[in-house]
């Protein structure tokens, strides 16, 4: 466990920063690792009016969830990153239509290894340092640590928005036994727009700042392994995985610029195919032309459920 070390806090936090940025991160940002005070209310109350729906993980670990250093031993900081997903290409118009974030490889495996990089060459610069790297499936509130830390606000749509760049980029955490210099969280720039809420085909955004997850499209296509509602037909908007709609209209992501990382580039056929193409697919095609794709969480077998959907 990582407890003197002779340089001050600052002279880490900035090689941390910098490696960050040299590792392919969009940007870092730092936090003292303790109790998400301010998220403690929220959190209960989106759980007790069962604004998670069927994702029943959501509820489990709840003191974990809001206070990492019940979830890694010695915990003392929490440093955010970003990476950018957004594409330089888009579907067909004539498509099933699939969030941008899983239009290449899987995106849990590609930053982890780049979350475990960086903490390699933090033991390697500073020392014995112990940490943890977390990528969506923990239990840590990932976009509250990113804007507590500066690298945006989180929006009415849910989603950690910066002025410079948008919304279309991965939230990771790298949860380390080092005091650090730490930096202090945003402004809200949404202002009186309500683009986002106005937008959502199935009014999922119920209030400014609260999304009902139970009423997501995303929440349909990925995460309910029931069939979709009756009273949802006709609200999907053609997405067959995950949604894009209150990004899409977001003025800040007029801002994104798309990314450089091979492993995000599109599949050419998610590119290409259209609805038919997409109706009779294979389960040896989808086997072998998606491999490690996020579109093998809900398998094939959910992707033609939803597109049943669409079509009746």
């Amino acid at each position: 466990m990582a407890s003197h070390f002779p340089l001050p806090a600052s002279r880490y936090s900035s090689f941390i920063k910098s490696e960050a940025k040299r590792l392919g991160f969009l940007s870092c940002g730092i936090s003292k690792a303790g109790f998400l005070e301010e998220d403690a209310p929220r959190l209960e109350k989106w759980l007790k009016q069962n604004q998670h729906g069927k994702m029943d993980y959501m509820a489990d670990y709840f003191d974990k969830r809001l206070d990492p250093t019940l979830l890694v031993d010695g915990a003392k900081s929490v440093i955010s990153l970003l990476l950018n997903y957004y594409p330089s290409q888009l579907q067909n118009d004539d498509s099933y239509k699939i969030s941008k974030y899983a239009y290449g490889k899987d995106y849990h495996n590609v930053i982890r290894k780049k979350v475990i990089k960086l903490l390699k060459s933090i033991k390697r610069e500073i020392g014995e340092v112990d940490g943890r790297a977390f990528v969506d499936f923990a239990p840590v509130m990932e976009k509250s640590w990113a804007a507590k830390s500066g690298l945006g606000w989180i929006g009415k749509n849910g989603n950690l928005i910066t002025k410079q760049v948008g919304s279309f980029y991965f939230v990771a955490e790298l949860i380390v036994d080092l005091d650090l210099e730490y930096d202090y969280a945003t402004t809200d720039h949404c202002g009186s727009c309500t683009a986002c809420i106005d937008a959502c085909p199935t009014q999922a955004i119920v209030a400014p700042y609260v999304v009902d997850g139970s009423k997501c499209i995303s929440y349909f296509t990925i995460e309910l392994k029931e069939n979709i509602p009756a009273e949802m037909k006709g609200k999907l908007d053609d997405w067959m995985f995950g949604c894009d709609v209150c990004q899409d209209v977001c003025p800040w992501n007029k801002f994104s610029k798309p990314h450089s990382d091979p492993l995000f580039s599109p599949y050419p056929e998610l590119l290409s195919y259209t609805k038919k193409e997409w109706e009779e697919i294979t389960e040896e095609t989808f086997a072998k032309v998606f491999t490690n794709s996020p579109l093998k969480r809900p398998q094939l077998e959910g992707l033609k459920r939803t597109m049943l959907f669409l079509k009746e």
